[in-house]
């Protein structure tokens, strides 16, 4: 039994004061206080980890001004803040030990728009890709782009001046900002925008802190300017401190305050709006990919391709590809990357040109193809090869692929991870390929292997060098890279920081702006912010404070990971690789990552911040001196008994009676979670939550006594094949309402499905029968139609006319289809953490099942969620025990087969599964081939979770976010279309439209089935 955990960390009383303060006076937004809360806000996507007092969550402008106000009471003025926003910054930019105030989670509003001025406002809150997608339909985007652009917000990016592909023709974010509204530390609101300098120097004179400001910054800046213009390197990026040079126009007749804001890094205040100008959509695209025979070859030619009049140029190296190739985003890209007979690629350039004049770019594009063919034929360059794509949907897939490059170098094998602390590099452009050889030169001396990737263009580079920040010698060899390549992109005319931020790297500024710039910088601190009471340690410190700035050797996540024993952390790797890189933020509606943290825009119910709740949990364990591998394997031989039993009954009552416990605090995020297996298909990681969240659960209730509900759902499998044998009788029974309360009030389980009346041995009338000793008595020939199907018990006991459908449509096709007896699968119990359980029945299955692999008969399932746990879970589970069954879906056979012609005019639009479309991401092109073969229009909608999700959306506790989840994408899709045009591939889906829509839409198979009729 494991044992209480008691977190190291409670919170001091004036933060529990200050809580109290803000909501006596009205605060709108939330305040978190638990440990949960704060662990999920105490990375990022750095090696730092910093855990702070408390997250403050505010809901508009008026609660970051009660913030502020009743901080300045005397007995809160020792309270100190960090603004947050996507937590995606790579240098720990928002990392505190103090007060986190995170403005994504309702700050999101996009507040007004201005199409003939080009103009937007917005909330800090609000999401590049959420902004860009309501411009869309205007003809408008907000330029400046980045690789988290779906989880970013726009306060992130103007605090980091944010910049990234086709910065050479779009800028930097401050290039765009014409206005921002700022809520100083004092209270007041800070309005800023480009004026006049008289006007400016009219604010300086007033008497009060604003104009104290702009009296230091007009000051700082005016009387240093040459300095100013001869310290800051003419580069497309800025340095993130403040910027001294850009706050006037080039003949100083405006002046701009709100560009010492941008780049700050949220050090002078919190920005709560923004206004920015917008970008018309040049309509007409082309992508080149350019193909090199090294890394090398691909830098030393970008210049000839900027020379070229492209809008950009992006770079990666053969390490990155590689990575792609084993993710689920390269079926989408693979066709446009092909490699070259004979040759190997080892680097790719990605041209981008586009333009509002179709013929204006094509010149340009046949320009650039005439020197490749030339550079071809000659073998100079490096070149081996190029394609060229004027589809907007595959030039989107391979940038998607560009921006998921960061994620994807985390997932190398072994303890050593690419890492980012010397990753935004920024040279001048002609300076970048000797720069990179003397930088690799730096690397390869260390013995350290790393990816490459970035803006060529520009002058940017990311580079990852993989280190084990669980071992302290590497921890210190970062400290020592981190230096060597700040005094490398000095001597090449560049900066270490010229894309990311500071952060933790705010200690090498004063080497870089020299101690006269540097000392301006501290004055204009004081100006805003006298206390250091803003993101203290970053950029700088206010002038004459004792105050030290932050330091690469601040402390690591590696520093608490490394006290989970290593056994541990290679169990549970999916949460120990965890690198924070946020994409399980992704706010889009129509993506299936992680429903639960969509929904609820709360970090811990994430891939990521489950992740970290399991570092931290196995960490504490770990320090009590449990060994939790070993109590796995105790919980896997045996329940425990009666004296065990007695036990979790005394800790259930102590829980009921508000017991602190953390175990707790990771059950409430790990029973948020769907189990939808989405994050192991779509982070680049792989974290994986359901398998590390289904150890938890059998761990957490050898302490804790189970619901109810949770043995009504793992013995789902048991109890649907005997309640099938009176289904009307049952049925009649769920519809009365005193049953329905009864079920709701005891197990917490609503809107039971029905079983299916006439039952499936009704419909099939004998048919298909399953006799093993007749199978092994058929010739080669009959063995060559014979198809199994495999049965699940949603499929069998709620959906019997789907299974007698797919018989059917096998039987049309020529084929010999069986009906295998029904054997339970295990799903339900390894959701809720029978492990136990599971593993026998998963044993039993796989027996049975390998038992007629001799057959050469292909094996298929019908419900996508429950076959990918005979290839995913039943591997954990089982080993080498599991033989070497497949069961494959439907489509999967079925896209190899031919089918004939049928008639039907009609298009039919595809609604896939979730879990089916991210671990087979073939699926709905699959579809699309097999209704095409069969001379049949299908459409694939693009739709995010239905909230179903096996019996989640059955669950009293979950119907709010299930019903939320369903409105989010799946609605407005199907109000666009007939239900019987819609085609459903998940059992969850078809249940979930069925109990909102009071229609059950098809299974693509059963449209064909008919239409063969």
């Amino acid at each position: 039994m494991i044992p209480k955990l008691t977190p190291e960390h409670t919170l001091p009383e004036i933060v529990i004061a200050f809580s109290q303060a803000l909501q006596s006076a009205g605060f709108a937004g939330d305040i978190e206080t638990s440990y949960a809360a704060r662990l999920a806000v105490a990375t990022d996507n750095s090696v730092y980890q910093a855990l702070p007092q408390a997250v403050l969550l505010p809901r508009h402008l008026a609660d970051l001004q009660l913030i502020t106000q009743t901080a300045q009471q005397t007995q809160f003025q020792s309270l100190k803040f960090s603004p947050r926003g996507g937590g995606t910054g790579t240098n720990g930019q928002a990392l505190t030990e103090h007060l986190v105030v995170d403005l994504s989670r309702h700050m999101r509003e996009i507040l007004e728009f201005n199409a003939k001025e080009r103009w937007v406002r917005v909330q800090a809150g609000v999401i590049k890709d959420q902004l860009n997608a309501f411009l869309k339909p205007h003809g408008f985007f907000f330029a400046p782009d980045l690789s988290t652009s779906n989880r970013a917000t726009i306060g992130g990016m103007i605090n980091t001046d944010a910049s990234g592909q086709g910065s050479l023709v779009y800028g930097k974010t401050s290039d765009h900002v014409l206005a921002l509204k700022t809520v100083l530390v004092s209270g007041e609101v800070l309005d800023t925008a480009p004026m006049p300098v008289a006007e400016a120097e009219k604010l300086a004179a007033e008497q009060n802190n604003i104009g104290a400001i702009y009296r230091q910054v007009l000051g700082s800046t005016r009387d240093h300017r040459s300095d100013i213009l001869a310290k800051f390197p003419r580069l497309n990026r800025f340095l993130t401190g403040y910027d001294l040079e850009h706050v006037w126009n080039d003949d100083l007749t405006r002046f701009d305050l709100g560009r010492v804001i941008t780049g700050s890094e949220g050090s002078l205040g919190f920005v709560a709006e923004a206004k920015l100008n917008v970008t018309p959509i040049a309509p007409f695209k082309c992508l080149v990919n350019v193909k090199y025979d090294s890394f090398v070859s691909a830098l030393k030619n970008a210049p000839f391709l900027v020379a070229a009049q492209a809008t950009s140029v992006e770079t990666v190296d053969s390490k990155v590809l590689d990575l792609a190739r084993q993710d689920i985003i390269w079926h989408q890209v693979k066709n446009y990357i092909e490699d070259v007979p004979g040759k190997t690629m080892l680097g790719l350039n990605m041209v981008e040109y586009n333009a509002e004049d179709e013929a204006d770019m094509q010149q340009k594009v046949a320009a650039l193809e005439s020197r490749l063919q030339q550079a071809l034929a000659t073998g100079d360059s490096g070149i081996i090869g190029y394609q060229l794509t004027y589809d907007l949907g595959a030039i989107n897939q391979i940038y998607a692929m560009r921006k998921k490059a960061v994620g994807l170098l985390g997932n190398a094998k072994g303890q050593q991870k690419p890492l980012p602390f010397a990753e935004d590099t920024a040279v001048p452009p002609e300076n970048l390929a000797d720069f990179i050889m003397e930088f690799r030169a730096l690397l390869d001396s260390h013995g350290l292997s790393y990816g490459m990737f970035g803006h060529v263009d520009a002058g940017v580079l990311h580079v990852r060098p993989a280190l084990d920040m669980c071992d302290p010698a590497q921890e210190k060899l970062l400290r020592q890279v981190s230096d060597q390549v700040v005094a490398l992109t000095a001597k090449y005319g560049g900066l270490m920081w010229g894309e990311h931020g500071k952060g933790y790297r705010s200690e090498y500024g004063p080497a870089f702006f020299g101690e006269t710039l540097f000392t301006e910088l501290r004055k204009i601190k004081a100006a805003f912010d006298p206390a250091n009471r803003m993101n203290p340690g970053k950029i700088c410190t206010p002038l004459n404070s004792q105050d030290t700035l932050v330091s690469v050797d601040g402390v690591k996540r590696g520093f608490y990971d490394r006290q989970i024993p290593i056994q541990v952390r290679q169990s549970f790797d999916s949460a120990a690789n965890c690198n924070g890189n946020g994409l399980c933020f992704n706010y889009e509606e129509n993506s299936p990552m992680c429903p639960s943290s969509k929904i609820t825009k709360d970090r811990r119910h994430s891939p990521k911040g489950r992740a970290g709740l399991m570092r931290e949990w196995l960490r504490l364990m770990s320090k009590q001196g449990v060994d939790v591998l070993a109590q796995e394997q105790q919980l896997l031989a045996s329940s425990g008994g009666l004296k065990n039993f007695a036990e979790r009954i005394r800790n259930s009552i102590g829980k009921k009676r508000g017991e602190a416990d953390f175990s707790h605090e990771v059950m409430e995020a790990m029973e948020g979670c769907l189990a939808c297996k989405a994050c192991a298909g779509q982070c680049p990681i792989k974290v994986d939550v359901p398998s590390f969240r289904a150890r938890f659960l059998q761990l957490y209730h050898s302490r804790y006594l189970r619901p109810l509900k949770d043995y009504v759902v793992a013995g789902i499998e048991q109890s649907a094949p005997k309640l099938a044998k009176a289904p009307a009788l049952v049925n009649f029974s769920l519809k009365m309402r005193p049953v329905a309360w009864l079920l709701e009030k005891t197990i917490g389980y609503v809107d039971s499905p029905l079983l299916s009346v006439p039952t499936l041995a009704e419909r099939i009338q004998h048919k298909y029968q399953f006799d093993l000793t007749r199978l092994q008595s058929l010739s080669l020939a009959e063995r060559e139609k014979l198809v199994l199907l495999v049965q699940d018990p949603f499929t069998s006991f709620y959906e019997a006319d789907l299974v007698a459908d797919a018989l059917s449509l096998l039987e049309k096709l020529g084929f010999t289809p069986v009906l295998l007896p029904f054997l339970p699968n295990g799903k339900p119990q390894h959701v809720k953490g029978f492990l136990r359980e599971f593993a026998k029945t998963a044993q039993n299955a796989a027996d049975f099942l390998n038992q007629l692999t001799a057959l050469g008969a292909p094996l298929i399932g019908l419900d996508a969620s429950l076959v990918l746990v005979y290839r995913d879970e039943y591997v954990k589970a089982l080993g080498n025990k599991r033989g070497d069954f497949e069961v494959k879906l439907l489509h999967e056979w079925l896209v190899q087969q031919q089918l004939p012609a049928l008639n039907s005019s009609e298009k039919y639009r595809l609604f896939a599964h979730c879990t089916e479309k991210t671990a087979l991401p073939a699926t709905e092109k699959s579809w699309q081939q097999i209704f095409s073969k069969a001379g049949l229009t299908l459409d694939v909608v693009s739709v995010g979770c239905c909230g179903m999700a096996g019996t989640y959306g059955h669950e009293k506790q979950n119907q709010q976010n299930s019903r939320a989840l369903y409105d989010l994408s799946w609605q407005q899709a199907l109000q666009q279309t007939e239900i019987s045009k819609v085609l459903v591939t998940g059992f969850s889906c078809r249940s979930q439209v069925k109990r909102y829509e009071g229609q059950k839409p098809q299974h693509p198979l059963q449209l064909l089935e008919k239409l063969l009729s």
